[in-house]
């Protein structure tokens, strides 16, 4: 895509860090580091967003997390963990709508990355939780 940053930089037209290059996905390391060795993870085929992949796609890029996230924890030695984060869409915090895999290292309580996940069970009660899982089961069954 013309104007896609991630593109430009899959073409060599911007400068980037690269980490990983094959045929199907090209990893660099974010600009902004969030923390130390904040990495991502594209394809480069431009799709918009998890919601353009197809299984082919999907097996290519998803395919090179583990390969990624291992070099991570074997070069950066005080690495305690590791959020693996994609944004999708824009009420979901994509801001370059290019699909990408933000890999954030975790050193410690300090890191200036934060991630909350609220606990909102008392809102639903096991009725609705299972209505809710048999409509996707049904659906994915659709897909396959």
């Amino acid at each position: 895509m013309k104007d896609c940053i991630f593109c430009k930089i899959i073409n060599n037209e911007i400068p980037s860090y690269k980490v990983y290059e094959d045929e199907d996905v090209y990893a660099f390391l974010d600009i902004s580091q969030t923390t130390p060795g904040h990495t991502l993870l594209i394809p480069k085929k431009h799709v918009k967003d998890i919601f353009a992949y197809d299984q082919t796609l999907a097996q290519s890029v998803l395919g090179k997390i583990p390969l990624i996230a291992q070099a991570l924890k074997k070069v950066l030695p005080n690495l305690n963990g590791l959020n693996l984060i994609s944004n999708n869409g824009k009420i979901a915090g994509q801001a370059v709508f290019h699909s990408h895999f933000h890999f954030i290292p975790r050193y410690n309580e300090k890191d200036t990355f934060t991630l909350k996940f609220h606990d909102n069970s008392k809102n639903y009660s096991a009725e609705v939780l299972n209505k809710l899982a048999q409509s996707i089961s049904k659906q994915i069954k659709n897909e396959i």
